[in-house]
């Protein structure tokens, strides 16, 4: 078994690690260009190898496909793309046999328009189900009721003919927003919910869960004092804008509180994806109680902002809005340019992929890895006539969307399409990418792939990393220095420099540690004095009592 189990230790989540999976780009069995569940059930060896205990599944339910998964037709059955209640039946029976825990995506602030339920809502204002969605009245001169925006673009209001009303869409104009004032559609969702928990799934990755809700009054939001750039690109006008009252409403609180009982009665554990103008004060809020979301992760660390400064700020401001939450601390993800390229000014390295998982592996908190980080994956450069993503042709050229890091996993060196599919990828293999596949890392000791093995194997050895105290110490940037403590345990120092200088610094907590085994890690201390190599890291260890 990869970990604890539930029954033993019932926050066995804080000490895990989650894997992020997204189905479409793992592996294809079938040819048809697309990865599917048989590829992902196949591949499970793979994933329990690495050490992590959650395998958590971008969408795979029924849909249209103009959000790539994020627009739901039903949330109760798996779109024939990726296989059927059958393959996912298979997934969870191997994924458990082998100690992993399965965690689904619950993307329940808006469907996709082709839903049975928007179908019924848009015919008439007085069907029973005209209530489910965000319908409002034009204003006087036919404009939209507000000024709420897209984050993919244009007006959160679109105009429809049969019902001579505007309906409200955070996202695509083809992904209604629920009206989550409606207690049916709350109930409708935790019964989607159940339907899956009682198939086995371990828990629920819950999509934008900030969107829930919107403001009964349809008031407009202001305009925001600083300019939000950690969820949105700087050429969106989303940013511009205060949200106040498209987002973030406090009935948000009670629902959360329905879905974990359910999930509490299935011992499943939740984790929310939080994108608001002040993500850190979400954060607490929606994990702190116990009666709420165990964890969340915002967007604060998939910026290109990696100053020490800054993750250091992410890290503390966290801790002390929140006694007993708990945040999950993410990287890189199917939403962000991969972390390889946008922390290195597009200069990726082994050193760097490195440096970074041991550096997320070593804050407090769950650290959720994306598939691919394991290799050290940079961007893939995505021209735009094979662009997928409608948010990148909406924006481009000076924002070129998400398919850049939702290319294909590269399994095999030499085989075509680097063993991903045996058609035509849904997006191409980045050239980059085969070079650094699976098979030809699996034989390289010093590989990216080898030294996630290991640290991840390592860091289970060691309490203070998966549930110790943390405090951060004073160093030149860009060196993140800090450490971690349990009770009547040995502290644990680590300096990460998250650039391509050679960094020399005294630390005097250092002068009363003994290095720990970084596993390759380049980096030394001599007394008080840490050296650390471009992209190096130096761990130690302190007596308990140690100031």
């Amino acid at each position: 078994m990869n970990q604890t189990s539930k029954n033993d230790n019932p926050n066995w989540w804080r000490e895990a690690i989650i894997y992020q999976v997204y189905p479409r780009s793992f592996l294809d069995t079938n040819g048809d260009g697309v990865g599917d569940l048989a590829g992902i059930t196949d591949r499970l060896d793979y994933i329990a190898g690495l050490g992590v205990d959650i395998v958590w599944l971008s969408p795979f339910f029924k849909s249209p496909m103009k959000d790539f998964g994020y627009d739901i037709e039903d949330y109760c059955d798996v779109d024939p793309l990726f296989g059927n209640l059958g393959d996912f039946d298979r997934l969870v029976a191997k994924a458990h046999s082998l100690g992993l825990k399965i965690m689904i995506d619950q993307v329940m602030s808006h469907t996709a328009d082709t839903h049975a339920w928007f179908n019924e809502s848009r015919k008439s204002r007085d069907n029973p189900k005209s209530d489910w969605y965000v319908w409002a009245d034009p204003l006087p001169d036919g404009c939209p009721p507000n000024n709420w925006l897209s984050v993919f673009g244009g007006s959160a209001w679109q105009w429809d003919t049969r019902r001579k009303q505007y309906y409200m869409h955070n996202f695509l104009v083809s992904q209604p927003q629920l009206n989550f004032h409606n207690p049916e559609v709350q109930q409708a969702h935790l019964d989607a919910q159940r339907f899956w928990l009682e198939r086995g799934v371990d828990g629920v990755r819950m999509d934008a869960c900030v969107f829930h809700f919107h403001d009964r009054q349809l008031r407009s939001n202001p305009p925001a004092l600083v300019r939000d750039t950690s969820t949105v690109t700087d050429v969106n006008p989303y940013g511009m804008q205060a949200h106040l009252y498209d987002k973030t409403q406090p009935e948000n609180i009670a629902f959360l509180q329905r879905v974990r009982a359910q999930l509490d009665e299935f011992g499943a554990v939740s984790i929310g994806e939080v994108s608001s103008d002040d993500a850190l004060e979400q954060m607490a809020e929606y994990t702190e109680g116990g009666d709420k979301l165990h964890m969340a992760y915002s967007f604060n660390l998939l910026t290109p902002v990696h100053t020490a400064a800054h993750i250091r700020t992410q890290v503390e401001e966290f801790n002390e809005r929140v006694k007993d939450g708990w945040a999950s601390w993410s990287v890189s993800n199917h939403d962000a340019i991969r972390v390889a390229t946008r922390w290195s000014d597009g200069k990726p390295t082994p050193a760097l992929a490195k440096l970074v998982l041991a550096m997320q592996l070593t804050l407090k908190g769950t650290p959720c890895l994306y598939q691919g980080e394991e290799l050290g994956l940079e961007e893939a450069d995505v021209p735009f006539e094979l662009l997928q993503d409608p948010y990148g042709i909406t924006f481009w050229p000076e924002f070129k969307g998400r398919d850049g890091c939702r290319t294909p996993m590269p399994w095999q060196a030499s085989a075509p399409q680097a063993g991903f599919t045996s058609g035509q990828p849904w997006l191409p293999v980045a050239g980059p990418h085969a070079a650094v596949a699976v098979d030809r890392q699996d034989s390289d000791p010093d590989s990216p792939l080898n030294f996630a093995r290991r640290f991840i194997a390592w860091r289970r050895t060691m309490p203070q990393l998966t549930r110790g105290e943390i405090v951060f110490f004073d160093a030149p940037e860009p060196v993140l220095a800090l450490r971690r403590d349990v009770d009547g345990m040995d502290g644990v120092l680590a300096a990460f420099n998250l650039g391509p200088e050679p960094v020399s610094f005294d630390w005097a907590e250092a002068a009363q540690a003994r290095a720990l085994d970084t596993l390759g890690l380049p980096g030394s201390a001599a007394a008080s004095r840490v050296t650390l190599p471009p992209y190096g890291a130096w761990l130690g260890s302190v007596p308990a009592n140690a100031e």
